[in-house]
């Protein structure tokens, strides 16, 4: 319940620019998802609470390689699938890719509250947008690792998205696509690659 009138403006960088997030100070998190939409803009995501004026806002800068204080390691990245320089990951088998996006990436995100899910049938470009995660933190467009066709997404998100938070590399899990063309997995990281990526 609002004790009082709290208006801000969240500016906010896709997931892969440099893992930047920011959010309104002194807003608690149960009232700063209050009234938010989502409008994606050509760059970014940009959330709003009501109008008004712009409130200070924090960085939110990803450590490379350190989540809650540890050093990652390659065992922290599941070795059957690839991994995007941007935190997602594709598990494929048959022809068809499993998408999430990485326990670092939740990690950094924290407590996830929505993910938008996309169509089942919508076409999506290697690099594209494939849907959006808004946490208490921060909001970032989630990219597809490949070219295809959406064939399943996970409803279960949208019952309780914090399974991202809780499993991402398996109940956490976003979407599947039906791949174009299996090559384009090639250029994308295995684990121990992701891993090393993190520590740079």
């Amino acid at each position: 319940r609002r004790s009082g009138p709290v208006f801000c403006i969240i500016s906010l960088l896709p997931l892969g620019s440099g893992s930047i997030f920011r959010d309104c100070a002194g807003v608690e998190s149960s009232m700063a998802m209050t009234g938010m939409r989502l409008a994606r803009l050509a760059g970014g995501l940009s959330l709003r609470a009501g109008a008004g004026v712009a409130a200070p806002v924090r960085r939110w800068a990803m450590a490379p390689g350190l989540v809650g204080g540890g050093r990652r390691f390659m065992s922290d990245f599941p070795a059957d699938r690839k991994y995007k320089s941007s935190h997602e990951w594709i598990k494929v088998d048959g022809g068809v890719g499993v998408v999430g996006i990485t326990t670092h990436a939740a990690s950094e995100l924290g407590d996830i509250v929505f993910v938008d899910l996309p169509e089942v049938g919508s076409s999506v470009e290697k690099d594209g947008t494939l849907a959006a995660i808004e946490s208490v933190k921060a909001a970032s467009d989630i990219y597809s690792p490949v070219t295809g066709k959406v064939v399943e997404v996970n409803e279960a998100l949208s019952e309780d998205a914090s399974l991202v938070n809780q499993d991402a590399h398996e109940k956490g899990w976003i979407a599947k696509v039906e791949l174009d063309d299996a090559g384009e997995t090639d250029s994308l990281m295995d684990s121990s690659a992701y891993a090393a990526s993190l520590d740079s």
